[in-house]
């Protein structure tokens, strides 16, 4: 029986051992990304995100890509010996969520409503974030484990010519996803009642 709503939210954690293998098909992927995308709430209804969903050789092109644009910035062998362990962590999965925001749809709004033009690239990452968590939520509730990266803007180039997508694409995360390979751990909270204020 499907998790409630909030069960799946309580559920969802970072992953960071995952395997190539996959609880569910490529095509029940594609079919959670594409529904989400679909979905998920964006500001006058303007749909400005987008997702690149990464399988196989794809996927490890993708984090070969990130791996050799780190090695060019590292500071020292052994600062680079431990980010290409985190790399090859990710690139151990089954595969790559890639969320991008069109800046042409965004620049196009600011253009047509002045007034927000300001809040256009803040509504538009705020819709994107909740398109992260539907498709972070809906994978684990599928088997897979996840994790969200930031590689970006060091990838972003390459990632576009890689993959031939618009230059307007602006890439935002990453997102490695695989049968998990262990548990995370326990995940400390702060006391709610300090984040939340309720007034009656």
């Amino acid at each position: 029986m499907a998790k409630s709503f909030f069960e799946a939210l309580k559920h969802r954690r970072s992953y960071y051992g995952i395997s190539k293998e996959a609880p569910v098909s490529d095509d029940r992927v594609v079919e959670i990304v594409q529904d989400a995308v679909k979905y998920t709430p964006t500001s006058f209804n303007s749909q400005t995100s987008r997702a690149v969903v990464l399988f196989g050789e794809n996927h490890n092109k993708l984090w070969d890509i990130t791996l050799e644009a780190l090695r060019k910035i590292a500071k020292s062998e052994e600062a680079f010996a431990s980010t290409s362990e985190k790399i090859a962590s990710f690139r151990a999965g089954h595969g790559t969520v890639l969320y991008f925001e069109d800046e042409n749809v965004i620049k196009g709004l600011q253009e047509q409503f002045a007034l927000y033009a300001d809040n256009f690239p803040i509504w538009a990452n705020q819709s994107n974030g909740m398109l992260q968590l539907v498709v972070w939520t809906a994978l684990e509730e599928e088997g897979f484990g996840a994790s969200l990266q930031h590689y970006n803007p060091l990838i972003d180039e390459e990632v576009r010519s890689t993959f031939g997508l618009p230059s307007s694409w602006k890439l935002i995360g990453q997102m490695p996803f695989g049968k998990p390979t262990f548990e995370p751990g326990d995940k400390e909270f702060q006391p709610v009642e300090e984040r939340v204020k309720v007034f009656k």
